[in-house]
């Protein structure tokens, strides 16, 4: 079992920054999106300092392009870990996916083909980040819509091997695994059940949008019923690991997201007692 020691966070977003300061414990953490605050001074760095100054944080990116055959982004890296030496975050995340090759940025996370020279290509870049970051990072697996007809082994297998070999840890979408899991006709509970739980340190949850034979994992919308029911399964496998709710678009009252974090609050309490 893992063991964590945040607890159940939320994503600081612009509508709840002042909602957010008059909360107590009912939001244990946040979440920054390490992009909005990479440039100094602003609205966004002053709510920052503000909301640091009453909540742990984690700083979750979407630059990293961790998968890309780009050289690493040496500005984007220097810019992150000032950000960080400002914010001293528990831990820093990005995704386990590609953006971008030869300068064009996709601005979506593109899924990686899951063979043995992607792994050995990955490895060595986390390693690079980790060294360049001075602190081991979180990779997030990605909602996905294709799949490569080369890949070698199951998108888990790559994770937990990319994980063990770059001596990082797991940022486990459990929404993602199920959006995931019905584009590409795979058992989810296979999949949570597989990756190794020492590595997991923080789980997210969201909506999707379920259009019948296509999910795309929009969030925008609440978490769905079998993704409740997934994210029991993963504390039943994980233990009580550090939980955020994802919402992006649509955003509702703070009071919205309290209640669906007090779902994820109730379902841990009853698994991990």
């Amino acid at each position: 079992m893992s063991v964590h020691t945040l607890g159940f966070g939320l994503g600081a977003r612009v509508e709840h920054y002042d909602d957010l300061l008059a909360t107590t414990s009912e939001v244990e953490w946040l979440e920054i999106l390490s992009e909005n605050y990479l440039v100094p001074g602003g609205k966004p760095r002053h709510y920052l300092t503000r909301l640091r100054e009453q909540f742990p944080m984690v700083m979750h990116g979407v630059s990293l392009s961790i998968g890309s055959t780009d050289p690493l982004n040496t500005n984007y890296l220097c810019a992150l870990r000032d950000l960080a030496q400002n914010v001293e975050p528990e831990w820093i995340s990005d995704h386990l996916c590609w953006t971008g090759v030869e300068g064009i940025n996709l601005h979506d996370l593109m899924p990686l083909p899951y063979t043995e020279e992607a792994l050995t290509h990955v490895v060595a870049r986390v390693k690079q980040v980790q060294d360049y970051l001075q602190r081991p990072i979180l990779l997030e697996n990605v909602s996905s819509y294709i799949d490569y007809r080369c890949s070698q082994m199951s998108e888990w297998e790559f994770l937990n091997a990319v994980a063990e070999q770059a001596d990082c840890f797991i940022l486990l979408d459990v929404n993602n695994v199920y959006v995931s899991s019905r584009n590409h006709g795979f058992d989810p509970a296979r999949y949570i059940e597989a990756i190794n739980p020492q590595r997991v340190k923080q789980l997210h949850i969201a909506g999707h949008d379920d259009q019948g034979d296509l999910i795309v994992d929009t969030h925008d919308a609440s978490v769905a019923n079998a993704v409740w029911s997934l994210l029991k399964l993963t504390y039943q496998h994980c233990g009580m690991v550090a939980t955020m709710i994802e919402r992006d678009a649509n955003v509702p009252p703070l009071a919205t997201l309290l209640s669906e974090l007090g779902t994820a609050r109730e379902i841990a309490h009853q698994v991990c007692r």
